[in-house]
C-alpha cells in the first residue's frame, strides 16, 4: 500500500520543480505525437506499432516518474499495474487502465510544470534580488536601482542604508518562498500518487 505523503526537503523539492517543466515539454510533445501519428496511421496497421510504443514509452516513463518522486519528494508510489497473463502481454498493456492514467499524468505536466517552474523562479529570484540589493546595486548601471517602479514613480536605491529595508523584505519572502517550494513539493506529490499510484488510493 502507498504510503503517506512525506516531507521532502527544500533542495529535493526544488530540484524536483525546476525538472518539471523539461519532463513536461518532452511528455506531452512524445505522447501527443506517437498518438496523433498511431491513429492517423492505424487503417493501414502501420500505426499499430507506433501505439505500442507509445504505450510501453507511457509506462516505462511512469515507472521513472515514480522513483523521481521517491527520490526527490520522500514519497513512496506502489505499481499500479496488475500481473501480466502469459500471453498476450502488450494486448493486456493496451487495456489496462493505468496505462491512460500514465499518460494523462504527462499530458497534464505541461501546464502543470509551467505553472511550478514560474512560480519557483519568481519567488526564488526576487526574494534572492532583494537579500541581495545592499551589494550588488553598485555595480548596476549608474550606480542605482529603481524597485517597485511602476510608471513614472518609482524608490530609487543609491545607498547601503537605503537598500537595507528591502533586504529584510527581501528575508521575509525568502522564508515564503522556502514554505511555498515545499508546499508545491508536497501537492505534485500527492498528485503523482492519484495518477501513478494505485487506483483505490488518492489522499
Amino acid at each position: 500500500m502507498t504510503s503517506a505523503v512525506g516531507k521532502p526537503s527544500v533542495a529535493g523539492a526544488f530540484g524536483f520543480l525546476a525538472m518539471n517543466l523539461v519532463v513536461g515539454i518532452v511528455g506531452f510533445t512524445v505522447l501527443v505525437t506517437l498518438v496523433a501519428v498511431g491513429v492517423g496511421t492505424a487503417v493501414v496497421w502501420v500505426g499499430l506499432p507506433v501505439l505500442a510504443l507509445a504505450v510501453l514509452i507511457s509506462r516505462g516513463a511512469a515507472r521513472v516518474e515514480r522513483a523521481r518522486v521517491f527520490a526527490l519528494l520522500d514519497t513512496a508510489i506502489d505499481q499500479p499495474y496488475p500481473a501480466l497473463p502469459e500471453t498476450k502481454r502488450l494486448r493486456a498493456r493496451f487495456t489496462d487502465i493505468n496505462t491512460y492514467r500514465d499518460a494523462l499524468y504527462f499530458l497534464l505536466m505541461l501546464p502543470i510544470g509551467i505553472a511550478e517552474f514560474v512560480s519557483l523562479v519568481t519567488f526564488w529570484s526576487v526574494s534572492l534580488a532583494l537579500i541581495g540589493l545592499p551589494v550588488f546595486y553598485r555595480w548596476l548601471p549608474e550606480g542605482e536601482v529603481a524597485v517597485f517602479a511602476w510608471d513614472e514613480s518609482s524608490i530609487v536605491v543609491d545607498s547601503v542604508w537605503e537598500a537595507l529595508p528591502f533586504s529584510l523584505l527581501g528575508v521575509l519572502l525568502l522564508g515564503v518562498t522556502i514554505l511555498l517550494t515545499r508546499g508545491l513539493g508536497r501537492a505534485h506529490a500527492r498528485f503523482a500518487r492519484a495518477l501513478l499510484g494505485p487506483t483505490r488510493i488518492f489522499a
